[in-house]
């Protein structure tokens, strides 16, 4: 960990993959109807990283982030997380590494409404068989600002308050990465904004590596890096991105969702 003139904490960055794709083809159908909705896609997430994934509707960009969590099966090609080649793994072992490994945020929060805030953020490791490590829940839970919500079921708090549930309950269990699905898309902006804050400071304080797929420039800027994809295929990468330079990048794709 190094220290910032502000005095904020950052996890030190690595030039490790916590994830890679190479020559990741995804199609769909055969003959006429058959679709390619990855066409050889190659890129790496590095660990401690924040990484947004843009592009127009039926650009690949869920279905590359479904594939690289080990969700969706791929074509041709290889997907890692670490490690670890998913095409190689049975359905045993890859449920497993999704648990263990892999964390997920989706724009459903996908809270049981039955579980308190706590049980719905511990209820991934109870189902492994694992137990919570106290200081890093204690730490998760401050940085998501949940410490007076816990005892809460879910229809007692509002819209971001239960996604912040849901990102707490990804990053308790330590994974290796996390994928999130437009986090935001069901929140108000002033809620998007504090999930997208959240999600930030989780890769700069506690070193989490997070890839999200988004539609939005603004929640984009919060990342290090944007990927974006057309026509199945990476077309552009963008370091320390603001709202406006997506948005200007984003303006380059035709009405067809093609890149110009």
């Amino acid at each position: 960990m190094t220290t910032t003139p502000f005095g904020v904490e950052t996890a030190h960055r690595t030039s490790a993959a916590a994830a890679r794709a190479t020559d990741l083809s995804k199609v769909y159908g055969e003959g006429e109807t058959q679709v390619i909705a990855l066409d050889s896609v190659s890129v790496e997430f590095r660990q401690a990283e924040y990484t947004a994934i843009m592009g127009p509707s039926g650009s690949g960009k869920s279905t590359l982030m479904h594939c690289m969590a080990g969700l969706d099966t791929i074509s041709s090609g290889s997907a890692r997380i670490g490690d670890v080649e998913l095409t190689t793994l049975k359905d045993k072992k890859l449920t497993q590494l999704r648990r263990d490994k892999i964390g997920f945020i989706f724009q459903a929060f996908n809270l049981l409404p039955t579980l308190n805030a706590l049980e719905n953020i511990t209820l991934p490791m109870d189902i492994a068989g694992r137990k919570a490590d106290a200081a890093w829940l204690d730490k998760v839970v401050a940085t998501v600002g949940l410490a007076g919500r816990l005892k809460h079921r879910p229809n007692q708090l509002s819209g971001g308050q239960q996604q912040r549930v849901a990102v707490a309950r990804a990053l308790a269990g330590q994974p290796e990465i996390i994928f999130a699905d437009e986090p935001t898309g069901n929140l108000d902006s002033r809620s998007g904004a504090e999930v997208l804050g959240f999600l930030r400071n989780s890769v700069r304080e506690m070193g989490q590596t997070i890839v999200m797929v988004t539609h939005d420039p603004v929640a984009a800027s919060y990342a290090d890096r944007v990927v974006f994809l057309a026509d199945g295929r990476i077309v552009d990468d963008l370091r320390n991105p603001t709202a406006d330079s997506v948005l200007d990048r984003m303006k380059r794709f035709d009405a067809k969702g093609r890149t110009s």
